[in-house]
């Protein structure tokens, strides 16, 4: 009898009159008569009636009495939405005169672009005056729907320049009655980190559009992934090609609506091997001349050119100033002299000594990373660390750490060499110099971005020192190796009491038949494929 006076209330619903209330009060009565007196003081006493509300009615009606600040709510881009309804979109007052750029010969404005007024607004926000020479070239092409292609690397602002074309175009041409799980946009990222990247960005532009910006990759949030496609519109999607084609096989998402398809770091899905995966997406969404496709690659090969040449059509081919060139004219770049057992002290002395507030470390196998760390922290260094040994979850919230001051060394594998905006990162480490002198070039463009100076260092052993003419082969400069001044190799300090010495780790990967495989350090979307040449393990 009380499970069911109790399922009647439930029907009844947060502790208000229904149908279903006479209902109850007879069954209870018949009960007892203390049961009836328990009843009469619940119903006279609102703030006892309210605890038997269904758990959820009363849990959101107290958070809105505790979150609703003084003088009304505050509306969020990205504040909790249910099934079926976009983002609330930031309102506030802005004058559109107050942002003022002055013509420049030679530069191109965003007020040149004719924006829409929110879009304007995000950039406005953001500081942006001028375009950068990619935007400039695509922008007045691209905002009018046609295809490009692009080689650009991270820093160049490629990325702002495809999504201003994205957001642009669903400003003007808002989609009513849009199906669940059914994006308007899908931009394809070879890693996880640029998928969060890119995720980041898009929502920053789109702040001020009811604008739905969904991430898709692996390693992490399989279900919130699942979730977040099928509870309401989705606009832009941004996806590594495994945990997206994972999803379009559940039917968890449909591709056959895409008006703007996002090819980014081309080169690189294909060093890694998801070109097959990459064409698959494809063929899923409209086909091309009913879709604007936007391709983009740091190199253009000639297999890159063929896979842009089967998925654009007629496109506006862009290619500023070489990648190179952006990257090395912004960066002073050092090489040391050492030994192995001089190197650490070097890199302590260098942090501590000339007062470093944001670098970036880079080695090349997990177990050196790992140990770096374990080094670093025991004198007193706060560091982050991003390999393959680390989670994804976890490398989310180290970037997040890192962007926000909370420690000012992050040390890596070539897991965090590209597709990475990290904004005033000042000197790049090169504790062992890369095997491949394409990441040299990617390593050092962590620094010296967007307008801004930066210094890379690199470790320069006996073993090593063979790696440079490669290096200075590929990107065309000479690179001077000096001896470290006196005071940067000064002795290590002694530890703190109670800190002991750490011992190196060697990171292992299981082999068939119960052996160990040398380290390696990134999975799928981790790293570069090795495809011959002198590459050595990651």
């Amino acid at each position: 009898m009380k499970k069911l006076g109790n399922l009647f209330r439930k029907i009844s619903g947060s502790g208000r009159k229904s149908a279903a209330a006479p209902v109850v009060a007879s069954l209870e009565r018949s009960t007892a008569q203390n049961r009836q007196k328990k009843i009469t003081t619940q119903n006279a006493s609102p703030s006892r009636a309210g605890r038997n509300r269904p758990k959820e009615d009363r849990t959101h009606s107290e958070h809105s009495r505790r979150s609703t600040p003084p003088g009304g709510p505050k509306l969020h881009p990205r504040a909790t939405r249910g099934a079926g309804s976009r983002p609330e979109v930031v309102r506030e007052a802005w004058d559109p005169t107050a942002f003022k750029v002055s013509p420049v010969e030679g530069e191109m404005r965003f007020h040149d672009l004719d924006l829409p007024l929110e879009l304007m607004h995000a950039i406005h926000d953001l500081g942006f005056k001028y375009c950068t020479p990619i935007q400039a070239s695509m922008l007045p092409r691209t905002l009018s729907g046609a295809d490009a292609t692009g080689r650009a690397q991270t820093g160049t602002g490629k990325t702002a320049a495809f999504l201003i074309t994205i957001l642009s175009n669903f400003s003007r041409k808002p989609l009513p009655g849009q199906k669940k799980g059914t994006p308007r946009a899908l931009i394809v990222a070879p890693t996880r980190e640029l998928v969060l990247q890119i995720e980041k960005d898009a929502k920053s532009l789109a702040k001020y559009m009811a604008c739905t910006v969904v991430a898709i990759f692996g390693g992490m949030d399989y279900r919130k992934q699942q979730h977040l496609l099928g509870s309401g519109n989705v606009d832009i999607v941004v996806a590594t090609p495994g945990r997206l084609l994972d999803f379009k096989g559940k039917r968890n998402i449909d591709l056959s609506k895409v008006e703007v398809l996002v090819v980014d770091e081309a080169d690189r899905m294909l060093d890694m091997g998801f070109i097959p995966d990459v064409r698959r997406i494809i063929e899923s969404t409209p086909m091309k001349g009913t879709r604007q496709t936007l391709f983009f690659s740091a190199t253009l090969t000639p297999e890159v050119k063929r896979l842009a040449a089967s998925w654009t059509r007629n496109p506006l081919e862009v290619d500023v100033t070489p990648a190179r060139e952006i990257t090395l004219s912004a960066i002073d770049q050092v090489v040391y002299i050492t030994t192995d057992a001089e190197k650490f002290a070097l890199l302590y002395n260098l942090i501590t000594k000339r007062n470093l507030e944001r670098v970036m470390v880079f080695a090349n196998r997990r177990d050196e990373t790992q140990f770096l760390k374990d080094l670093l922290d025991s004198r007193g260094i706060a560091c982050g660390l991003l390999s393959g040994d680390v989670s994804q979850e976890q490398r989310v919230k180290t970037l997040e750490a890192f962007r926000n001051g909370r420690f000012k060394v992050l040390v890596a594998t070539d897991v965090a060499a590209r597709g990475l905006h990290i904004e005033g990162v000042s000197h790049v480490v090169n504790y062992s110099l890369p095997m491949d002198p394409q990441d040299y070039l990617h390593r050092i463009g962590r620094t010296g971005r967007a307008g801004a100076s930066g210094t890379s260092v690199s470790f320069a052993t006996e073993t090593e020192a063979y790696e440079i003419p490669e290096i200075e082969k590929f990107i065309g400069r000479s690179l001077v190796a000096v001896h470290p001044e006196a005071d940067l190799l000064a002795p290590l300090p002694a530890l703190a009491e109670g800190i002991s010495e750490p011992l190196k780790r060697r990171s292992h990967i299981s082999m068939p038949g119960g052996r160990r495989g040398r380290p390696q350090s990134g999975g799928r979307g981790g790293g570069h494929k090795r495809t011959g040449g002198r590459r050595g393990l990651r």
